[in-house]
């Protein structure tokens, strides 16, 4: 019988091994991992209402081609889509207006390394984040945000 409840609790172990993922808390502006780079940056509009959050995430095609981001309440967990699963295409610039981050302020990258994956909900790693980074720079000029955006990625 201990045999049994042995070899039952160590398959249990294996399967919950198999789906494991890698969480990581992002907080700077900036993340870097093998694979992955992404950066933060704010475009001011008019108003409150019109500016925007800008995360440039640049990802290597075989690791992490896919991604959906999330905002989630962190009191009752729950999860309102920011971004549906979407191709990378090695680099992608995802825009969420910066008031969503007063409802939601948890966001969570998830990062699928096959569409296969994505459809399964099964990511290879999650980036989160807990509202906008502090050392997030504002910009009032977009090209200046793009050419910061492309400078910090590519560090």
């Amino acid at each position: 019988m201990r045999a049994r409840t042995f070899a039952a609790a160590a398959l249990c172990a294996l399967g919950l091994q198999a789906t494991a993922q890698e969480v990581v808390h992002g907080s700077a502006d900036a993340f870097g991992a093998p694979g992955l780079a992404m950066a933060w940056a704010i475009e001011r509009g008019r108003d409150e209402a019109t500016t925007t959050v800008v995360v440039r995430v640049v990802a290597d095609r075989a690791a992490y081609g896919w991604l959906d981001v999330r905002g989630v309440d962190p009191f009752t967990q729950a999860a309102q889509p920011v971004l549906a699963v979407r191709a990378i295409g090695g680099s992608l610039d995802v825009r969420i207006a910066r008031s969503r981050f007063a409802d939601t302020p948890r966001t969570e990258w998830r990062f699928y390394a096959t569409e296969a994956a994505a459809a399964a909900g099964a990511p290879a790693l999650t980036v989160y984040y807990v509202g906008v980074p502090d050392t997030t720079p504002e910009f009032a000029d977009r090209a200046k945000l793009d050419a910061y955006l492309a400078a910090r990625t590519a560090r």
